[in-house]
């Protein structure tokens, strides 16, 4: 039974899906106006792995990520590269499926943009003004938040609470200071559309509702996104959705703690906000997926290249275990007693799906991949093996790397044959005196990881 924190009533709750065997999610992805930063890699990591383990449980899941390819970043964005918006949106969404796919993040089953739905936000928005929930005011239209019974319930705020903070902004010709743009009037020189307002172009909050609609239907099980999306963003998606729809939004909301940067919050002022594009020219990309699967995808997370480290060293105890029991595959035969081995190993894989089945616990989930690591090493270390246990430990393992979505083939790894091929290519040197050849080997050799031991049978090899 999978559990999951739902934020809109702060608790954990057992997981029932609209629709039997099936899950309908709802992740908001990136505005495209530049490549995307470490903190936007969180949720597209997080919920790729609550999409995964989903799917490994049996469902299949319905995945839709969106792209915002217009707005005042992207219009900001277009004149200073003297392009056109969706020329801007164009190139970082190629960047941003380049970056994703680099943390090996699967394709969602839609990503909708905005520009390809403009016809079905103009309905969503007539439809709104029909049942008296929006109103046009000076080529804008705005969503009457009074009217809707329940607006904060995500948010956990009351309407009182929110009225204290809000303001009509200059230019605004909003009938309430907490009345939110469904439709923004055109600017001179800014990319718009035709509506029955005049032209214009759509308000943030809308466009999530109606791709949601578009692609999902009317209801969806799991809404998901940044915790700083709750309010307003989710809230007023909440409202604008269920006013129009006339029934729950989604069932389940789902949300990812904050990344600080050496312990201070990720800002452009601060100079510490980082790009994934430039990060992974550095760290492999598997390290830090790795990295940001450590920490609860609820808690905040701490990003500074110690814990990276650390996280690369853990990740290297793990592939080097499974590498080292797919060596054992090729030399393993029959003993007499495997049963016991085999039922420490399911017992691994039941830690792991409790971790899983416990709010996506991917921190307890890792613990039980140290301890399928652990032991694999230490039956590797018997003098004969069994063929059912390597497939078993090696099975698991794969599950592992499945539902977590990390690699456990080392990047550039020399295969096994290569290696004989080097290390008798330097026995062979050795013997020449081509000392240099039998160093730049060895150096070779080194930088793979690789042991060289002398045994009576000759010189045989492992991966450190």
């Amino acid at each position: 039974m999978i559990t999951l924190y739902n934020t809109l009533t702060r608790s954990k709750e057992k997981f029932v899906p609209l629709e039997e065997g099936k899950v309908k999610m709802y992740v908001c992805g990136p505005t495209v106006y530049n490549y995307i930063h470490i903190g936007n890699a969180r949720p597209a990591i997080s919920f790729d792995v609550v999409r995964r383990y989903f799917e490994y449980r049996g469902y299949e899941v319905n995945y839709v990520s969106n792209f915002t390819d217009v707005d005042d970043k992207l219009i900001k964005a277009a004149n200073e590269l003297g392009q056109t918006v969706p020329e801007v949106a164009d190139r970082f969404i190629e960047a941003y499926f380049e970056d994703t796919h680099a943390l090996n993040c699967k394709t969602a089953t839609h990503h909708p943009r905005v520009m390809d739905h403009m016809d079905d936000i103009i309905e969503f928005i007539e439809a709104l003004i029909k049942k008296d929930y929006a109103y046009e005011s000076g080529g804008d239209v705005y969503f009457r938040t009074r009217k809707f019974d329940g607006y904060g319930k995500l948010s956990h705020q009351s309407i009182d609470e929110l009225k204290v903070g809000a303001r009509i902004q200059t230019g605004e010709l909003k009938d309430d200071a907490l009345d939110f743009a469904l439709w923004k009037a055109a600017k001179p020189g800014e990319i718009s559309w035709a509506s029955p307002w005049g032209e214009g172009r759509p308000g943030w909050h809308i466009e999530c509702s109606v791709m949601a609609k578009k692609h999902l239907g009317d209801s969806i099980d799991i809404h998901a996104g940044g915790s700083d999306l709750t309010f307003p963003h989710h809230e007023n998606e909440i409202a604008q959705s269920e006013a129009h729809n006339d029934t729950t939004f989604a069932n389940y909301w789902m949300h990812n703690g904050f990344i600080n940067i050496d312990n201070e919050k990720m800002s452009k002022s601060l100079g510490n906000f980082i790009l994934v594009h430039d990060i992974i020219k550095e760290i492999d990309p598997n390290v830090l997926r790795f990295f940001m699967i450590s920490v609860h995808y609820r808690n905040p997370i701490n990003y500074n290249m110690e814990l990276v480290s650390s996280a690369k060293a853990g990740l290297e105890r793990i592939q080097n275990a499974y590498q080292a029991m797919k060596e054992r595959k090729d030399i393993s035969v029959d003993i007499v007693d495997h049963a016991s081995v085999i039922n420490t190993i399911d017992d691994i894989l039941k830690q792991f799906e409790t971790a899983m089945d416990d709010d996506f616990n991917t921190a307890n989930a890792i613990t039980a991949w140290y301890e399928l690591a652990k032991q694999a090493n230490i039956y590797n270390q018997h003098a004969s093996t069994d063929l059912n246990v390597i497939n078993r430990f090696l099975e698991v393992f794969k599950i592992f790397s499945e539902v977590l979505g990390v690699k456990l083939d080392v990047a550039n790894a020399l295969l096994d044959e290569e290696i004989e091929r080097l290390i008798e290519e330097r026995q062979e040197a050795r013997k020449n005196k081509d000392f240099k050849r039998a160093d730049e080997i060895r150096d070779i050799l080194k930088a793979q990881n690789i042991i060289l031991e002398d045994t009576a049978q000759g010189v045989r090899f492992k991966r450190g």
